[in-house]
């Protein structure tokens, strides 16, 4: 299905690694039970530590496991790849990003004494046995290994066991192309869905009794090379919320809704006293709004495209949304 929403134009690869440097990799689980994974965003080529990343995040409802936040917003600034995997797998994601982390920045000749990784979750219980918890430091420095600008989409990586609005979830990502003066900058977004009552979802009525209640998680991990401060990233990552609200999501009590965003513009060298940065005006923020507004709608909706029908463990049919629409058309004819 061709997609079109908003009116801003998209990227090359309509990807949040159309935004320069950003690299995304997958490791998938796929053995009996297990439907699970790992997606790493690397924000930008080299050592985030050594060169830190502007960023922010909007926790829009905290029922959520996510790792990180509390550095990442007091200091408004990003340190590592961003992970995404299933719930009871985010304390053995975050020591192998702790790993991977002491490792690279032994080879820049750099002792690490302190990091703060950033992992996210969604709860793929439904789909995968969760307390086995199979994703560790070999999963993790895969996907990292395996991370490009060219990155699959659907029922992969850490969307394998994810389920959304009651029909099959996963990974999605979008990506749009802003003007502003005569200059052009991106802005990206990748998301993990987990969330969503079947009779809110307004792209088509669904059963109600699918997925009966606003519960699960969404994770919306946003990139820019757009200049803009911790305190601009945060009003524009709050946006995202606009693009889930646009599909029918009320955030419900029972969801963790968590959005993080870094901009690729400006990044601190760790030794310097002071810096000086290049921020947009406030009066042109409406630009970036819509963007992220439009990429957030537009990246729930590939992720769900881009799954495949599935079945929970304890075998009850999850349909993918093209065969949900397929199923529709017969029945008008």
């Amino acid at each position: 299905m061709e997609l079109r929403i908003g009116r801003l134009p998209h990227g090359k690869r309509n990807l949040i690694t159309d935004v320069p440097g950003v690299r995304v990799g997958h490791t998938t689980v796929d053995e009996g039970d297990l439907h699970t994974g790992v997606t790493v965003v690397l924000p930008a080529p080299g050592n985030p530590f050594l060169h830190k990343l502007t960023a922010a995040s909007a926790v829009f409802n905290g029922y959520g496991k996510t790792q990180g936040l509390v550095q990442l917003d007091e200091l408004g600034t990003l340190e590592t790849p961003i992970a995404l995997t299933g719930t009871l797998n985010v304390g053995k994601v975050h020591d192998a990003v702790v790993s991977y982390m002491i490792g690279l920045c032994a080879s820049d000749g750099f002792r690490l004494t302190s990091v703060n990784p950033v992992v996210c979750e969604c709860n793929d219980s439904g789909l995968s046995d969760i307390a086995r918890r199979p994703v560790g430091e070999k999963e993790v420095f895969a996907a990292i290994e395996s991370a490009s600008a060219d990155f699959e989409e659907g029922a992969v990586g850490a969307g394998r066991g994810t389920v959304c609005y009651g029909l099959k979830g996963g990974i999605g990502s979008s990506s749009r192309l802003m003007e502003i003066g005569g200059r052009t900058f991106v802005m990206g977004i990748l998301v993990q869905t987990n969330y969503g009552a079947s009779a809110d979802f307004r792209l088509s009525a669904l059963p109600a009794g699918i997925a009966p209640s606003d519960q699960g998680s969404i994770i919306l991990i946003a990139a820019t090379d757009l200049p803009l401060s911790a305190r601009q990233l945060r009003r524009v990552v709050r946006r995202a919320s606009v693009g889930m609200a646009r599909l029918g999501s009320y955030i419900g009590h029972g969801s963790g809704e968590i959005a993080i965003g870094f901009t690729t513009a400006e990044r601190t060298p760790a030794e310097e006293g002071f810096e000086t940065v290049t921020v947009l005006k406030e009066d042109l923020m409406d630009i970036p709004f819509r963007a992220i507004g439009e990429c957030a709608e537009e990246a729930i909706l590939k992720s769900m495209l881009s799954a495949k029908p599935d079945r929970m463990l304890d075998g009850t049919p999850v349909r993918s949304l093209e065969e949900f629409l397929k199923e529709e058309k017969r029945k008008t004819r």
